[in-house]
Formats: structure tokens, sequence, C-alpha cells
């Protein structure tokens, strides 16, 4: 008795030891098969919901959501869940050399605000004070 499957009809030990000598490396086999998501760092999620709660909290926002794709992180808000958000906070690593890897996007389509830091990125999202006359 072995742990070797059974041998098709016709088929020899020799001719399947020759082609079973291949050995296969799993984890790289997937990280080049399937690469991992770029997925949005804790302290940069930090950033992100302390606006997000700010915004709750005015009323603005209600609802968001959080995509991790193989090219981008998306952190998408709402504010109703079943429409289009209302803004699209990306993190894009292939643009960090060129434009910066951060962006605001609005429901258009028009980037807002692009940049190599998050916090300034975020900036966008910073009320003006207004002048009120009694």
């Amino acid at each position: 008795m072995s742990d070797e499957p059974d041998l098709q009809n016709g088929e020899t030990r020799s001719a399947r030891q020759a082609t079973s000598e291949v050995v296969v490396d799993f984890n790289s086999y997937r990280s080049v098969r399937d690469p991992l998501p770029i997925t949005f760092h804790r302290t940069e999620l930090d950033q992100i919901l302390w606006i997000y709660g700010r915004m709750v909290g005015e009323g603005e926002w209600r609802d968001y959501a959080l995509d991790h794709m193989a090219d981008k992180a998306i952190f998408s808000v709402f504010k109703r869940s079943g429409e289009m958000p209302l803004y699209r906070i990306e993190k894009n690593p292939k643009l960090a050399a060129k434009q910066g890897a951060y962006s605001v996007v609005n429901t258009h389509g028009m980037i807002l605000k692009r940049g190599h830091e998050l916090k300034q990125v975020l900036k966008v999202f910073d009320k003006l004070l207004k002048l009120v006359k009694n």
C-alpha cells in the first residue's frame, strides 16, 4: 500500500515520476495570480474617520463604504446609502511619485484635491468661517 494515486491504463511508475518533479511554492504562485489589494493603513483610516465623524455630527453625511481593489483603495461617503457617493477619498500608490497617492473626488468625477499627504488632502473638508451680521 502506498500514498501514490493509482496509475492510469498503460501508465508506468517511471513515466509518473518524470512528470511530477516540478515543485511549486504556493505563496509565490498566489501572489503572482492574486495580488493583495491596496488598503488604507490604520493611521490613514483614523484621519478619514475623524473627518467622517465630524460631518455625521453636522448632519451632512450618513453612510460610507470601503473598497479595496488591486490598484487602489476607496473610501466613499454618502448622504443616503442608495445614492451615488458625495465624495470618494482614494489612495492610488501608482501615483505616489507623480501627483500624490491621495485624492478627493466629487460625485461628478472631478478631483477636488490631490497630494502626497492625506492630512493635507483632507483639508478640502475644512469649513471656512463666515461673518454673520446681527
